[in-house]
């Protein structure tokens, strides 16, 4: 193990945000292209690959850094406010190498990890498919949607229904990326560029070993692989949408320095303008709360999973509320502040296209629904039945 692999696990933020700072010229150009071709460039990917985020979340055993969740937060949130396409893939990719590094068998890991290289991954979470138990695995057949990543994705871990089961929680099977067929369908609003798009498999046999129940007790790795989810993917998005609003935010405030409108000869300096100062503050304000919140609720449940302590339901609420309010106040805060960008920002060249019609994608995501406020309610309300990931 080299020394800096031993300073990146030492002190993982600082490292991890000076790797970003190095790759952002580079995703920052690449950003318009990933647009075009609708997946990450083989620029991007090796610039995402240099900043060290596919890492942030896999054991140390394996190369990772095991990194706390608001260190990851904030990762993500630099990565999508620079390129919100990679910042889109990276926590997708983190996290689709994580779970099988913490969960599969030993055999499974040699395979996935040969030679000790740190593969690339997506993974899909909502259980389309269906494994059909066979001698020394299953046959995998079905259509899964939203394949962030997949076209440069070397490995993929869908979640899959078990045959001849009504209540059985599903398996997550892993295989090569290469034998499932992508379906070319990602003509989308926002987050062209993180190629999401349906991949299907037919009769496709997974061995055991590249296999786990998702309520399967991790084999290796320490605090992180004990977060159940959603509080092991809430953050992420929290994270994205916070980056995305940053951006939007400091950047229209920038434009309304120097803006003038108006049908006077030379016009009205905007920035003058009592609503537009209030407008600003205000978001300001509003931004920097949602984040302080979405930081708290995640240092919260990284102290109980470092202390070794249950992380009860209404926990798992509360984190997953976080990020539910962090993209709320991210979209509200970006439309507020775009009625006043002006007839400029109406050009499809515009930064603030992209960042709106990403946010605006990222929205639409069942991890940020509304349904994390109804959980959180019955949690705190003292029903029994609750369902952190309902």
């Amino acid at each position: 193990m080299s020394s800096q692999l031993r300073f990146e696990q030492a002190r993982p933020r600082e490292a991890l945000m000076l790797a970003v700072e190095a790759q952002r010229a580079t995703l920052a150009a690449q950003s318009e292209i990933d647009e075009q071709l609708g997946t990450l460039s083989p620029a991007s990917v090796e610039a995402l690959v240099a900043t060290g985020a596919l890492r942030m979340k896999l054991p140390r055993m394996l190369g990772g850094l095991e990194a706390d969740l608001p260190t990851q937060m904030e990762v993500l949130e630099q990565l999508a406010m620079i390129n919100p396409s990679v910042g889109w893939c990276a926590m997708v990719g983190a996290t689709s190498l994580a779970l099988p590094a913490a969960f599969l068998p030993d055999a499974g890991i040699t395979r996935m990890f040969a030679g000790g290289r740190t593969p690339l991954g997506a993974i899909v979470v909502t259980p389309s498919g269906t494994a059909i138990p066979v001698e020394g695995g299953y046959r995998v057949s079905g259509r899964w949607s939203f394949a962030s990543g997949v076209r440069h994705a070397e490995w993929v871990v869908a979640m899959s229904r078990l045959a001849g089961t009504v209540d059985a929680p599903p398996v997550a099977v892993v295989f090569p990326a290469n034998e499932c067929a992508i379906q070319d369908n990602w003509q989308v609003l926002g987050l062209r560029g993180t190629g999401s798009c349906d991949i299907v498999l037919e009769e496709v046999f997974v061995a055991t070993d590249m296999s786990f129940p998702v309520t399967a007790a991790p084999r290796r790795g320490g605090a992180l692989y004990r977060i159940p989810l959603p509080a092991f993917v809430a953050y992420e998005h929290a994270g994205f949408a916070l980056g995305l609003a940053r951006c939007i935010l400091d950047g229209v405030v920038e434009m309304l320095k120097t803006k003038k409108r108006g049908y006077a000869v030379g016009g009205a300096a905007v920035a003058d303008r009592g609503v537009v100062q209030r407008l600003v503050g205000h978001c300001e304000m509003r931004l920097r709360a949602a984040r302080a919140l979405a930081v708290e609720e995640n240092e919260h449940v990284w102290a109980l999973a470092a202390g070794d302590h249950e992380i009860s339901p209404e926990v798992l609420c509360a984190v997953r509320s976080a990020a539910t309010y962090a993209t709320e106040v991210a979209v509200d805060v970006a439309n507020e502040v775009f009625r006043h960008a002006g007839a400029a920002a109406l050009h499809n060249t515009h930064f603030l296209q992209r960042y709106l019609r990403d946010l605006q994608a990222a929205a639409q995501h069942y991890m940020v629904a509304d349904v994390a406020y109804e959980q959180l309610g019955r949690a705190r309300l003292g029903f029994a039945d609750v369902n952190p990931g309902a």
